[in-house]
């Protein structure tokens, strides 16, 4: 199982990659994409608006199940990765195969970088899934 450590993560199994300024990607880790099984759709309804720590801001649709998708900080969803988007030619299940680099979900503008400090380090979340 991958745990990098360039990301933060959160007890919902979300992680958050810092890019540039205070902008960043998000998406669900290894762990969450092994238990969930096979993707086969994506939803997020969110670009555009400001969605909240913690407030879901779309779901994932596995064969088996359907769970939301929380985000790990506030923060206004700026882009849905295409490359996940089925209407657009997309493939939900490259979550399955990349989920910290193709598998992104959503690019977001952090309200407050500082958030961050609130959520686990690589270590601290490996831990929490052991």
């Amino acid at each position: 199982m991958n745990f990098p450590a360039n990301c933060k993560y959160t007890e919902d199994h979300e992680w958050i990659r810092m890019e540039s300024g205070n902008i960043a990607y998000v998406g669900i880790t290894d762990f969450a994409q092994s238990e969930l099984g096979e993707l086969v759709y994506i939803e997020v309804e969110t670009v555009g608006e400001t969605v909240d720590a913690h407030a879901v801001f779309g779901t994932v649709e596995a064969v088996k199940t359907t769970s939301d998708l929380f985000m790990p900080v506030a923060g206004k969803v700026l882009e849905f990765n295409p490359g996940l988007d089925d209407s657009k030619g997309g493939n939900p299940a490259l979550i399955n195969e990349d989920p910290y680099e193709k598998g992104w979900i959503v690019k977001i503008e952090l309200r407050n970088p500082a958030d961050l400090n609130g959520l686990m380090d690589a270590a601290a979340y490996q831990a929490h899934v052991a």
